[in-house]
């Protein structure tokens, strides 16, 4: 019987200096999989290239080699060493190295290139200078001299669109990529500027309804998400048997199926989104050198926002120690870094009582514990911190009084132990997803509407909208408009019969303002004390770090404005943002 066709070698074997040198005059990229002798190429990576070689067809620029390590002079650095190693060579130059079979990493790093590769060739673009990769022995390596590229350095950027924002569709969207096994390392809600648009979306330029397309952009708030391969994507490997001279043998049905099923971890981001009939509302960046540039833009403290775990939780006083002993707890828990973000005393429910009060349930004093938790005020808390969660849990110690000054008589629990209760004075919730339904249970947001004034510099309102950030608000919408008399009764409408309504008039038409809707709990009260006073003297007197009393120039130029109560923060809300959809209920 006659044996099926070979089709035509994948990966072309160099195992001699001189092919190593024959290698290095391909045009275009050449991806090299470095092997030992003794374990054969990396076989769990040849599905990907195969795959790659026939999607992107591009025979002329785009190569795949095989290189033994003992063979090649060149590769001495990489002899003896037991995980794989990928080479990427442009032209001749060695420009990149992955270590291991990360299959999302190479086959990122294989798309961006060959997309470099395509815009040079059409005159799009200048080839970028990346310098060339040196080898090293293991012992520089180790060293820090010569690292080698990781999952955390490809990242594509990607851009939630206003309509997804203001109809509340962006956390549906981020939830869809986290669950498809990616990463969001950093994100941002922010209003695009005009050149942020044209920069971002530039190879869409010569379209005939660009222009709309920009206002449309820069119209409200959009979210910036800086996005990875998380490490759940990346296919197991494989050990094989050395053959580095022929072609692996072709797949088996159970392959096949296997490398079927792998296909969607390793599809881009794009492919994620379509797949999931989201793209529409978010774009995409993934060209490495781009996205470098767009992360400066947007993200200039990245590797440093990389390193820091931001997380939040909720504290509880319980009523004892919060009658005896409140401000020796805040003290430590400013003095342990962490920011109170919100506190509020409460009384709790007997239903509140039992849910946090859960894990004792089974315990004798169950019933005396239920009623002292609902016998007075608790003080809850909001608290941020670089791994809030762990740290708090390690602060608080045990749950029961005896363990804690058994094991730990440092912990806050040995410390304010107190009362006939034997359990731990303060609570902690559980996990991040526990904080957040706690959170929202006894913070629940509200929504109150701001405006910063035209005489706002731009400079002066970045510095604004930072201190709004810092003091915990949510940014949930934002329109730059021109406040027309018309559109400016809309949210003066109290004072409209004023003598000074004229005057005010006159300040909101000098030019546009930026008119925002501020989400928190007890949103009113905290925007107006961030406000201060309505005369910028009168604030610089009470209120010298308000808003107000920064920049504020006069009392009809004190920078910004914001509602009197609830039902004007509403009313003013669904005049201007008629598409607003609030997280809290009560308020639809």
């Amino acid at each position: 019987m006659a044996s099926k066709k070979r089709e035509i070698q994948l990966q072309a074997v160099v195992n001699s200096q001189s092919l190593w040198d024959e290698m290095l005059q391909n045009k275009g990229l050449t991806v090299i999989d470095v092997y030992q002798a003794w374990c054969g190429p990396c076989k769990a990576m040849q599905t990907l290239f195969r795959k790659l070689k026939n999607e992107l067809n591009e025979d002329e620029i785009l190569h795949f080699v095989v290189a033994e390590a003992d063979s090649v002079v060149t590769l001495q650095p990489f002899r003896d060493k037991c995980e794989p190693v990928f080479l990427f060579s442009v032209n001749g130059k060695i420009i990149s190295k992955i270590k291991g079979a990360n299959a999302p990493l190479v086959n990122q790093k294989i798309i961006n290139l060959i997309n470099e590769e395509r815009k040079i060739a059409a005159g799009e673009m200048a080839r970028p200078q990346y310098p060339e990769i040196l080898f090293v022995d293991s012992d520089t390596e180790e060293a820090g001299e010569a690292p080698y590229e990781s999952a955390e350095q490809i990242c594509s950027i990607a851009i939630i669109k206003p309509d997804a924002v203001i109809t509340r569709k962006d956390r549906e969207i981020k939830e869809k990529i986290i669950k498809a096994g990616f990463v969001i390392e950093a994100e941002d809600k922010r209003v695009l500027t005009e050149e942020q648009v044209r920069d971002f979306y530039s190879r869409i330029a010569d379209e005939p309804e660009f222009e709309d397309f920009v206002r449309f952009m820069t119209s409200g708030l959009s979210y910036i998400l800086v996005i990875a391969p998380g490490n759940e994507r990346q296919p197991p490997w494989e050990e094989t048997e050395a053959n580095p001279e022929t072609e692996p043998k072709e797949p088996s049905e159970d392959q096949e199926e296997t490398a079927t099923a792998m296909k969607t971890k390793w599809e881009s981001l794009q492919e994620c989104l379509e797949r999931q009939h989201i793209s529409h509302f978010c774009d995409v960046e993934d060209n490495t050198t781009d996205v470098n540039k767009f992360i400066d833009i947007f993200f200039p403290n990245f590797k440093n926002m990389k390193s820091i775990k931001l997380e939040r939780i909720m504290a509880l006083l319980r009523p004892d120690l919060f009658q005896q002993r409140k401000e020796d707890v805040l003290d430590i828990i400013q003095d342990e870094g962490f920011k109170i973000l919100m506190q509020r005393q409460i009384v709790l429910s007997e239903v509140e009582a039992q849910t946090l009060c859960k894990k004792y349930e089974n315990e004798v004093y169950f019933g005396s514990l239920i009623e002292n938790m609902t016998s007075g005020p608790s003080l809850a808390l909001v608290l941020l911190r670089d791994n809030g969660l762990q740290h708090w849990k390690e602060l608080i110690g045990p749950s029961t009084v005896e363990e804690a000054k058994k094991n730990l008589p440092e912990s806050l629990c040995a410390q304010f132990a107190m009362g006939s209760l034997p359990i731990n004075q303060l609570y902690g919730s559980d996990s991040l997803e526990a904080a957040e339904k706690e959170i929202l249970h006894f913070f629940p947001p509200q929504n109150t509407l701001a405006v910063i004034k035209p005489h706002v510099t731009h400079q002066e309102r970045e510095e604004i909208l930072s201190l709004i950030k810092e003091a915990g608000f949510d940014i949930t919408q934002v329109k730059e408009m021109l406040l027309t008399e018309e559109r400016a009764e809309k949210i003066y409408f109290k004072i409209k019969g004023k003598d000074f309504y004229k005057d005010v008039l006159a300040v909101l038409s000098e030019g546009p303002s930026m008119v925002m809707v501020l989400t928190k709990w007890n949103a009113v009260s905290e925007w107006r004390r961030l406000m201060g006073p309505t005369d910028p003297e009168e604030a610089k007197l009470l209120s010298p770090d308000s808003i107000r009393a920064q920049f504020g120039r006069s009392i009809l130029k004190n920078a910004v404005h914001g509602s009197s109560n609830t039902y004007e923060a509403m009313e003013t809300i669904n005049r201007l943002f008629e598409e607003f959809v609030s997280e809290n209920p009560e308020e639809n």
